[in-house]
């Protein structure tokens, strides 16, 4: 395994043994709400947060099909208390039916968000953001795009608090809306190939434990139980130009999360929504640490303000 790669994932795994027994909670609020942080999707949440590291593994379609193993990493900070900066980027092996493993890092990603309503009554959270896929700077044989990719988006999250069914009161929902714009129209390889732009949409449904037991009804649940978050995220992409009109390719993953005071860990199953996506089930981890809880000296306030 590459060298810098395994001192990202060691560095993460010390963290976690470091921070696993705590349990209170951290990471984005709206009144009493806590949102977690999701993993196949963007949460709406500007905050100081560390994800190290994030694995999948999954069979691609194609001929041959090739296995993937994805390792990444993402770090966010607060530059104030409403805008945020984010940069990711990861590690792929690729093993192909019948034929030798290849690896390299996939195209860096910078973010940006700027949350632009809160509501604490209504456990409301609205944001924009942009993210740009860094084209070039990723292994061209693993399939790294040369160009890159810019995806102005709309975040939003809402907890069912104010509903006056008890059992209902614990779900929540959060998601994105955006379109990618590639910088290149299409790209030369053995034939011409199009880029078009992309929506991009995403929902997490959450059930979350934590509330049910703290504003709903304490029902008993002990540690490991009462921190839990069931979940079920939808991600998705849809062409929408340059002859490339459908089909619509994307995931749906059914998991849970554990959160606790300083870290969160999440696992859950990849399912394609259709053979364009792939044939086989998938498995996606991730362990999370929110940095302003960790390390408050250093992420306890936003660069600018406080």
């Amino acid at each position: 395994m590459n060298c810098r790669l395994s001192k990202l994932i060691f560095s993460a795994l010390v963290l976690a043994a470091t921070t696993w027994p705590h349990l209170t909670f951290a990471h984005g609020f709206a009144g009493s709400r806590f949102f977690p942080a999701t993993v196949a999707t963007d949460d709406p949440f500007v905050a100081d947060e560390l994800s190290l590291p994030t694995f999948q593994a999954i069979r691609q379609p194609g001929s041959p099909p090739t296995k993937t193993f994805d390792f990444s990493g993402s770090i966010s900070m607060r530059v104030t208390k409403d805008f945020g900066l984010s940069f990711a980027d990861g590690y792929q092996f690729q093993k192909p039916s019948g034929g030798k493993t290849i690896g390299g890092f996939d195209n860096m990603t910078l973010s940006a968000k700027y949350q632009i309503l809160e509501s604490d009554a209504h456990e409301a959270i609205v944001t924009i953001g942009v993210d740009a896929g860094i084209g070039g700077t990723g292994r061209k044989l693993i399939g790294a795009d040369s160009f890159s990719t810019i995806t102005p988006a709309l975040f939003f999250g809402k907890g069912l608090g104010d509903l006056s069914i008890d059992l209902l009161r614990p779900i929540a929902i959060t998601g994105s809306l955006g379109v990618s714009f590639p910088t290149e129209a299409s790209s030369r390889e053995a034939t011409v190939v199009h880029h078009p732009n992309t929506l991009r949409w995403s929902i997490a449904l959450e059930y979350s434990l934590i509330y049910l037991q703290t504003q709903v009804k304490d029902i008993g649940l002990k540690t490991p139980f009462d921190p839990l978050i069931p979940l079920v995220e939808f991600s998705m992409d849809s062409p929408l130009n340059r002859g490339n009109y459908g089909p619509t390719t994307g995931t749906i993953n059914p998991g849970i999360i554990w959160s606790g005071k300083t870290s969160q860990f999440a696992v859950e199953a990849v399912i394609p929504v259709n053979s364009h996506t792939g044939n086989n089930v998938g498995v996606l981890a991730q362990v999370h640490f929110y940095l302003d809880d960790l390390l408050p000296s250093i992420f306890g306030h936003p660069i600018i303000g406080d």
